[in-house]
């Protein structure tokens, strides 16, 4: 069995960063990165909808060591798929990932330090086992096989075409078509402009409304710090600025929700007009990052709206008729083609089960350390991005985590690192692992996951300045992490028997 001292799964941003972090701080350890798929790129390759995008500037949802070149900083999923892989090109990772291997079962042996990965290839191949001593997981938190699509009574009686977004059709046609899309989230409101530029009419539709906050696709700041300074300095000044800002913007939704509120429905106003029914379709009954805001460049769904080329419809579905959608209201919305952007469906740790000397683990029973690692649970991290900011700044605070960590075992000769509970922490107050943040697919996923506690380093805090300090500037060992190395099983046998006659 091939043997690694590092695996990392997933080829996606993530993973691929986390990659170029093992190079750069750990060029004596031995990696690969497993891939479910057969490309690189995570979700920037599973999607292609119409008029994809990131939801965050790119100048703080790059690599912190790949400068983000292009001038717009809300920039199109093609552009972000070349951007991750040119980064793994440029490092020769392609020669590192196993492609077509999906992750199913990992069962960590303390006898050998040691996790046994099964990984299968595909119908009528034979399945095949790797181990490695530190197993990095970085394969985010979706399921990557189907979106969530909650049950729609009549949905089969609808005679046009129903898409979900995670599988959208290369060849589908609607130019011309009435398109109606369900969903009020990041996904909806990226589809809406891109559809109306050539479809007859497109109306999102939505059970509530969502803040949403237009802000140029280009950084004019950014614009003139590239002119002016050298590349990489340029590139450190932006992203400083960048994660000052949303710092403050999200720091004032939590000290002052009523003034955000009326503040962000004021440029919405400033938009749309003052005849347009901002209160029924723009004004939600949530404060300001209670969920995430939705983000459009240069205010291209609200220019869609204006036009008379989008409408937007807050109502609920009473059931699908064979032309379209009845609403609750009364009111019927015809369609030839209805887009399902309902969201995700959560898959914690890639979907796979994970087993500790034989036991299975089941995650919401243990308790997040730092929010990447898990009680009881030795040489297993996880990456869980921002939900507040760019899952990348804390993806590659982990990394470098990971890294750290990698050094120090070896500079301490072990080989196990377990986050234990301290008495101390048996009675601390419990928490989900992402709290404050009520979006749908997260209320119906936060079970699949560890809790955090009320104290460090047990509390996940999605808070970029607090994690510098708990991730990357405290010191590994602490009075948390134990240390060890392999103990031959009859041995622990023999101790773990002398421990329970003690005990009695």
């Amino acid at each position: 069995m091939e043997h690694f001292d590092v695996v990392i799964v997933g080829a996606g941003l993530s993973g691929i960063g986390a990659a170029r972090q093992l190079q750069d701080k750990c060029p004596d350890k031995r990696f690969t990165i497993i891939e479910g798929r057969d490309t690189i790129g995570g979700t920037w390759d599973l999607f292609r909808y119409p008029g994809i995008r990131s939801d965050s500037d790119m100048y703080t949802m790059g690599y912190d060591t790949k400068p983000w070149l292009d001038p717009k900083a809300i920039a199109d999923g093609p552009s972000i798929l070349s951007y991750v892989q040119e980064a793994a090109a440029e490092r020769g990772l392609n020669e590192h990932i196993r492609f077509g291997h999906k992750f199913t079962a990992a069962a960590w042996s303390s006898s050998d330090s040691r996790w046994t990965l099964q990984l299968l290839r595909g119908e009528g191949v034979e399945p095949v086992q790797i181990s490695c001593n530190v197993l990095f997981v970085c394969s985010g938190y979706y399921n990557y096989a189907h979106g969530y699509l909650p049950e729609f009574t009549g949905s089969d009686e609808f005679k046009g075409q129903t898409v979900h977004p995670q599988h959208w059709p290369e060849d589908l046609d609607y130019a011309g078509k009435r398109v109606v899309i369900i969903g009020s989230g990041a996904t909806a409101m990226t589809l809406v402009p891109a559809m109306a530029k050539t479809a007859a009419k497109v109306t999102m539709l939505q059970r509530s409304p969502t803040y949403v906050v237009s802000m140029p696709a280009e950084d004019p700041i950014a614009g003139v710090l590239r002119k002016m300074l050298p590349e990489k300095l340029a590139y450190r000044l932006i992203r400083w600025k960048n994660v000052q800002m949303q710092r403050f913007m999200y720091a004032r939704t939590r000290s002052k929700p009523e003034s955000v509120k009326r503040h962000l429905l004021g440029l919405v106003r400033k938009q749309l007009g003052p005849d347009y029914d901002i209160e029924k379709h723009f004004t939600p009954s949530y404060n300001p990052w209670d969920q995430r805001l939705c983000l459009v460049p240069d205010a291209d769904l609200f220019k869609a709206i204006k036009a008379g080329r989008a409408d937007v419809v807050t109502d609920e579905i009473e059931h699908f008729t064979s032309t379209g959608i009845a609403l609750k209201s009364g009111q019927t919305l015809e369609a030839d083609i209805i887009v399902t952007a309902t969201g995700l469906d959560l898959k914690v740790l890639g979907g796979a089960q994970y087993t500790v000397d034989g036991e299975a683990v089941n995650f919401p029973d243990t308790h997040s350390y730092k929010g990447m690692m898990f009680s009881g649970v030795p040489n297993l991290i996880y990456t869980i991005g921002y939900i507040n900011a760019s899952w990348t700044l804390r993806s590659e605070l982990v990394a470098e985590y990971v890294c750290r960590l990698v050094n120090r075992m070896t500079e301490l000769r072990v080989s196990q690192c377990t986050p234990r509970l301290r008495a101390v922490d048996e009675t601390m107050g419990m928490n989900p692992m992402i709290a404050d943040f009520s979006p749908g697919y997260l209320r119906r996923g936060l079970h699949l996951f560890p809790q955090q506690g009320d104290r460090d380093p047990w509390r996940n805090t999605q808070n970029y300045a607090l994690d510098k300090k708990t991730i990357r500037n405290q010191p590994i060992d602490d009075d948390v992490l134990e240390f060890a190395n392999a103990a031959p099983a009859q041995l622990r046998s023999v101790d773990e028997a002398a421990q329970s006659k003690s005990a009695a």
